[in-house]
């Protein structure tokens, strides 16, 4: 159980463990732990780690066995990566809980995102409503510095606010529950 092992040591809450014939996927509270077999005869491995605040999960779809078929799959984007796993039609149901769980995740972070957005374009409309108002007395120098340290501050507030690292509270409601 190596990413376990990993995850433990990297001050992570290990929340799911998928495995097949060659990979490990580890999804933490922060991220997503990938042990990478080139094949099951190869005992070359590579670990990546993608966390959840910079790798975005997408297009979460989860596709069921058919009556021939004997696993299930998990698909999903995380970046720039696709991931396509396929399980034991048998754990179908803890398989639903890590969908559930990915949904909520791309959920929030696509909602996180537009908030974002929109923090930046308020920023621009009152830093374009501030530039229009003249006073000769102003000591401009000044009152740059003052609204630049004002809005960076702000920004970073409001990234911290709507730049989640930890989803342990996401898999927390959906896996085992």
């Amino acid at each position: 159980m190596l990413t376990i092992t990993l995850c433990m040591k990297m001050g992570r809450k290990f929340t799911f463990l998928l495995k097949s014939k060659s990979d490990e996927y580890c999804f933490t509270n922060k991220g997503l732990l990938h042990l990478d077999g080139t094949s099951a005869t190869s005992k070359k491995r590579t670990l990546r780690r993608y966390s959840y605040s910079k790798y975005q999960i997408k297009n979460v779809a989860l596709e069921t066995a058919g009556t021939i078929d004997l696993d299930v799959e998990i698909k999903f984007h995380m970046g720039d990566e696709y991931y396509s796993i396929d399980v034991h039609k048998k754990h179908i149901e803890e398989l639903k809980d890590l969908y559930k769980a990915l949904l909520k995740i791309e959920e929030i972070s696509y909602d996180n995102d537009i908030t974002l957005q929109y923090a930046h374009k308020s920023l621009d409309m009152a830093s374009n409503t501030f530039s229009r108002i003249t006073n000769t007395q102003v000591n401009l120098a000044e009152q740059f510095k003052e609204m630049n340290e004002i809005a960076f501050n702000w920004l970073i507030d409001t990234k911290k606010q709507y730049n989640v690292k930890d989803y342990g509270f996401v898999f927390e409601k959906f896996i085992n529950n």
